[in-house]
């Protein structure tokens, strides 16, 4: 199964009109109390943004959830916290791409394992990270910016969320696919600030991830958006060409958002926690938002949930070591 059959599959899987006695049994137990979402980032970025619309939307089918927000180390205290929480379903994560695809790749004495000590629930969405350009460089394409770049080696730079992020990552494949390594990173602390300093013109590009901000700034004659680094062209921004169709035929760079819940979490609670994912997912106002924010939905099961965790560890497992990232 391929990387597009994964995220793409069939949100029919999921559909049910009668639940197996294992999962009813698992409705008349579970929850018992109030569910809380571990996010691992700090409250704003495009984590906890999707985690809070949709604990929301999970309190009609769950009942209470309530959300806490533990960021520090790159989000690995919040998943550290959850992986050793009590298996049963009343603490779970939403996980994305860097705490459990590229943490382990790079931070050393990692406290989870991010296969063994999880299992997952579903992927919600993916943030695809896009090349953008302050309104003042004289460049107005892809192509004209690799030209531009080669012609005036080490004179650019472009900025990322931080180092060994997927902002980073994407940035660094692009520059290998491009032939362009004369182009400087420059880590900020994070997508914030490297934003703000795009728009004012203190780096003449950058690799954020699509959000309602970037889009806005868009709009507004800001910036330029002259790729995107997805499969296909965002329902959010269909006017934006992917790099794909621009003749980088494997330039994906995307950031997961999913939901996680301690490895020993029975199955039954599992099942149930992903039918009533499935539910929310199908409603269209939250469908919405997502897009509205950039973000591209997805309706998975669990087991296509961790196909897609395993393959993008192995995706992204030589593009770290290309830049000396292993720990």
């Amino acid at each position: 199964m391929n990387r597009r059959e994964i995220l793409r599959a069939g949100a029919g899987a999921l559909s049910m009109t009668a639940l197996p006695p294992h999962l009813a049994l698992a409705q008349a137990k579970y929850p018992d109390r109030a569910i809380k979402l571990m996010i691992p980032f700090s409250p704003g970025g495009v984590t906890d943004i999707v985690g809070r619309h949709w604990a929301e939307r999970m309190k009609g089918p769950l009942g209470t959830i309530y959300v806490e927000n533990q960021g520090g180390a790159a989000g690995t205290i919040g998943a550290t916290d959850v992986a050793r929480s009590p298996a049963d379903g009343h603490t779970i994560m939403l996980g994305n791409t860097s705490v459990l695809v590229l943490n382990p790749m790079t931070t050393t004495k990692l406290s989870y394992d991010p296969i063994k000590d999880f299992v997952p629930i579903s992927i919600l969405c993916v943030a695809s990270v896009a090349l953008v350009v302050n309104e003042k460089l004289p460049v107005k394409s892809l192509k004209e910016f690799v030209e531009y770049t080669k012609a005036n080696p080490g004179k650019l730079s472009y900025g990322s969320a931080g180092t060994g992020t997927m902002t980073h990552l994407a940035a660094e494949l692009f520059k290998q696919q491009a032939g362009i390594p004369d182009l400087t990173h420059v880590p900020y602390k994070g997508a914030g600030p490297s934003i703000a300093d795009l728009v004012s013109g203190h780096i003449p590009a950058a690799t954020p991830n699509i959000t309602s901000q970037v889009l806005e700034f868009q709009k507004t004659g800001k910036v330029r958006i002259l790729a995107v680094f997805s499969q296909q062209r965002l329902k959010g921004a269909p006017e934006v060409p992917t790099a794909i169709e621009l003749g980088f035929p494997n330039m994906v760079g995307q950031l997961f958002v999913g939901v996680f819940a301690p490895s020993a979490t029975p199955k039954p609670v599992v099942d149930q926690l992903a039918a009533a994912n499935h539910k929310v997912m199908e409603d269209v106002a939250f469908q919405k938002i997502l897009i509205d924010s950039g973000l591209e939905p997805i309706s998975d099961t669990p087991e296509r949930a961790k196909a897609y965790l395993v393959e993008e560890t192995a995706r992204w497992a030589p593009v770290v070591k290309s830049i000396g990232l292993v720990k």
